[in-house]
């Protein structure tokens, strides 16, 4: 580690601030957001949020905090004026909070109205209603190929006037560099769907997600699944007993038969064993438990069933670049990015938020698309927003990471910036409300009560993020009383996971109108 000189440091001072007052005002003449006040920022954690970290045994080392509030300047510009800014300057790690970055920036390069692209090309010909030839699907990294986009894509190919396929299924996936194909983790959990790999075709985000109730008409248990794949047969085996629906899934058993399969012309059966409580409503087990070809294909040929097509034969999908001769015969567009935007802060989803950071990469570096081009992408985009954040580090831009780091000044420095930007609305519109929706649809529920009588109620739009030793929260607050707040917080603990309540607590304070012109240290 290098030391340095403290008489050297305090001769270089003068020059270091004559360097950094130049910068600051160049940004200020080109940068949006302009501090109000000259003032200190107050170096304190509001006493509700220091008794609840008391508590939870989280020390205060462990947190930080920064609350700006957020004015109305002249037109077209907002000023910032710091509340709290506590060890603010410190990076660590943000978890899931850190899809701010990825979908702000996306939007700002990408637009919101930008479509992803799922291309399918033939080697065959089109004769009486029956398409003599291999079908190429290539993708672009649409992250919302569910099954109601695939069941248009049939329909847009019926309307070509196909009925029936004769030939076979592949996949070009060049769009991405193989390395962020791979499907590594951090917690060894493979097959959870928050670990889903990025892919160029990615269908349904991999996941078979099983519905599992107590029957409303008989004592039985009722099992559907989706999506729909043309070869997967259900075996429920499970008894029904009578037992609270905590911990639910400790006592079934799931096996896919045959294990390890890769080959798509054999069946699959999926069989659940074990007891299932009787007060379960409804429960969603959700499991990554086939390899891309196989998902995809078995998905594709039931999405064309479905939709009223035929197969001579069921089709085996296999990897496979689109042949030169190979003639387009659909350019197929998935929802727009605002749309995904909002599932992926609402809802916190890994691979969307991943394949996002990739499509910044394929579009403006080109393909093969790599984690490495998305972030020098990214950093481009914030020097050019006059944001200069040197301890940042992106390693997928979902959050989903050991590595990933920001401060909350600098992630408060973003969601000031956002609020000039021509995307500010659609960017607000998708963090989760406070008690509404999302991963804020069942917190702070019963302080919100206490603002029913008002006209204008306050509200908080919130990024949550939580990983082993991390809870975090970033977004917008407006109190009661009309102010606008960003907030971002980060504890970075091993008892971080009884955090909730003191960013809860924090929350509050700001809702309440916390922050006053003189804070008791």
């Amino acid at each position: 580690m290098r030391t340095q000189n403290p008489l050297s440091s305090a001769l270089a001072l003068p020059t270091i601030l004559l360097a950094s007052l130049a910068i600051l005002v160049i940004s200020l003449q080109s940068y949006a957001v302009e501090p109000a006040s000259q003032e200190a920022a107050p170096q304190y954690i509001p006493k509700t949020v220091a008794a609840s970290l008391e508590k939870n045994q989280i020390p205060k080392e462990a947190i930080s905090i920064s609350v700006v509030e957020i004015e109305q300047g002249r037109p077209g510009k907002v000023t910032a004026k710091k509340e709290v800014d506590w060890r603010s300057k410190q990076a660590m790690n943000p978890a899931s909070t850190m899809k701010l970055l990825t979908t702000l920036s996306g939007l700002d390069i990408l637009g919101p109205q930008y479509r992803w692209r799922t291309n399918i090309y033939t080697d065959g010909i089109i004769r009486q209603g029956v398409l003599k030839g291999n079908l190429y699907l290539q993708g672009t990294g649409d992250p919302k190929l569910v099954p109601e986009e695939l069941a248009k894509m049939m329909k847009e190919l019926q309307n070509l006037g196909i009925q029936k396929i004769d030939g076979n299924l592949f996949f070009d996936r060049s769009a991405y560099a193989p390395s962020v194909m791979e499907h590594n983790t951090i917690d060894g959990e493979s097959l959870r769907a928050y670990n889903v790999p990025p892919d160029p075709l990615l269908y349904a985000f991999r996941t078979l997600s099983f519905q599992l109730s107590k029957s409303r008409t008989a004592d039985f248990i009722d099992l559907s699944y989706t999506p729909a794949l043309s070869q997967l047969k259900v075996v429920n085996q499970m008894q029904l007993v009578d037992r609270s629906c905590d911990n639910w899934k400790s006592n079934i058993r799931f096996n896919l038969d045959p294990e390890g399969i890769s080959n798509t012309d054999q069946a699959l059966t999926a069989q659940f064993s074990g007891a299932f409580p009787s007060a379960c409503k409804g429960v969603n087990f959700n499991i990554v438990a086939l390899d891309a070809n196989t998902f995809l294909t078995q998905g594709f040929a039931a999405a064309w069933e479905l939709a009223g097509g035929a197969w001579t034969q069921p089709p085996i999908g296999k990897d496979g670049t689109v042949p030169l001769a190979a003639r387009l015969l659909l350019q197929f567009e998935g929802i727009k990015l605002a749309d995904d935007v909002v599932d992926i802060n609402k809802y916190s989803n890994n691979v969307m938020a991943r394949q996002v950071l990739l499509t910044l990469a394929l579009e403006k570096m080109g393909k093969p698309a790599t984690t490495a081009n998305g972030d020098l992408v990214i950093q481009s985009w914030l020097k050019q927003n006059g944001l200069n954040f040197t301890d940042l580090v992106i390693e997928n831009g979902s959050g989903l990471s050991r590595n990933e780091a920001i401060s909350a000044e600098q992630m408060n420095q973003l969601l000031l910036t956002a609020r000039n930007l021509p995307v500010a609305e659609v960017f607000y519109n998708s963090l989760p409300i406070a008690g509404t929706d999302g991963t804020m649809r069942n917190r702070l529920m019963a302080h919100l009560r206490k603002f029913l009588h008002l006209k204008k109620k306050p509200e908080a739009r919130i990024k949550t993020g939580s990983l082993a030793d991390v809870r975090a929260i970033s977004g917008y607050v407006m109190s009661k009383s009309g102010k606008m707040y960003a907030v971002t917080s980060f504890i970075n603990h091993p008892n971080a996971w009884r955090g909730l309540e003191s960013h809860d607590q924090l929350l509050a304070w700001l809702l309440d109108d916390g922050p006053e012109p003189k804070h008791a240290r």
